[in-house]
């Protein structure tokens, strides 16, 4: 897999690196998609689960470009994918599964307006994240738009929600997030074992069947398989500089 794929940071890089933050009580992860969670920390988000972590989900477009079929019906590709993310979702994190709220924007048209911004400052002061992970906005040459307005509406997010005069009266109580992880990040530093919970980021991947053909180019059960070799493959890459035999990375800031 290379790094311009979905979820994918860069193999090592400089520095001095974070490993394995105590499992947290609350994390919501915001994706772009639904997957995009999946393919950037669903290893770890699983692993989270299954120490008590409760995970919830916020997704921010309604996932209706994601086919090749000109003919779609794409208001039932729509349901469809809101179908498959409460999946993935149950599969990563089991009992511990929480809220899977989508902003619902136009695939492809996600723009980081206050509008949105707001949005997302309602779900973190109404689930009240100990993490909250997200997107790297400035990952460099990031084709995708809606990766880079998401990574930067959960960034302006935290921020807003932690200060009770940003939108006074959005949500409950103002809440700061202990740390923020960018996934796909341009210049990480902190690593995640996921060795224990790669089958469950698998199988939550796996819930997305609709993006099969398109993203993970799976169109029968041996090319599925094939995919699943190219992820672990991945895994063990980003691991390997760091002793870890599989993992996840991300860019790591807890100064909020």
């Amino acid at each position: 897999m290379s790094s311009n794929e979905p979820g994918q940071p860069p193999i090592g890089g400089a520095g001095a690196w974070s490993c394995d933050l105590p499992t947290p009580s609350v994390a919501l992860a915001i994706g772009a998609h639904p997957d995009d969670v999946e393919f950037g920390a669903g290893g770890t988000l699983a692993k989270w689960a299954a120490d008590g972590c409760i995970v919830h989900h916020l997704i921010c477009t309604d996932g209706s470009k994601g086919t090749w079929d000109v003919d779609a019906d794409l208001p039932a590709l729509v349901e469809r994918r809101r179908h498959e993310q409460r999946e993935a979702a149950r599969r990563l994190s089991g009992e511990c599964a929480g809220d899977v709220r989508f902003l619902s924007a136009v695939d492809g048209e996600l723009d980081p307006t206050v509008e949105h911004r707001i949005e997302i400052v309602r779900a973190i002061r109404d689930l009240r994240p100990d993490v909250v992970l997200g997107h790297d906005p400035w990952k460099r040459y990031r084709l995708h738009p809606d990766h880079r307005a998401a990574g930067l509406l959960t960034c302006d997010a935290v921020v807003a929600a932690r200060d009770p005069h940003f939108f006074p009266g959005v949500g409950p109580a103002h809440h700061r997030p202990s740390h923020l992880f960018l996934f796909e990040a341009d210049e990480p530093d902190h690593v995640e074992d996921v060795a224990a919970s790669v089958d469950r980021k698998l199988a939550a991947l796996h819930a997305h069947e609709s993006q099969f053909e398109s993203t993970m180019h799976a169109a029968d059960d041996a090319e599925l398989a094939a995919f699943d070799e190219r992820v672990t493959a991945r895994l063990a890459e980003l691991g390997a500089p760091h002793g870890v035999r599989l993992a996840e990375v991300f860019k790591r800031i807890s100064d909020l």
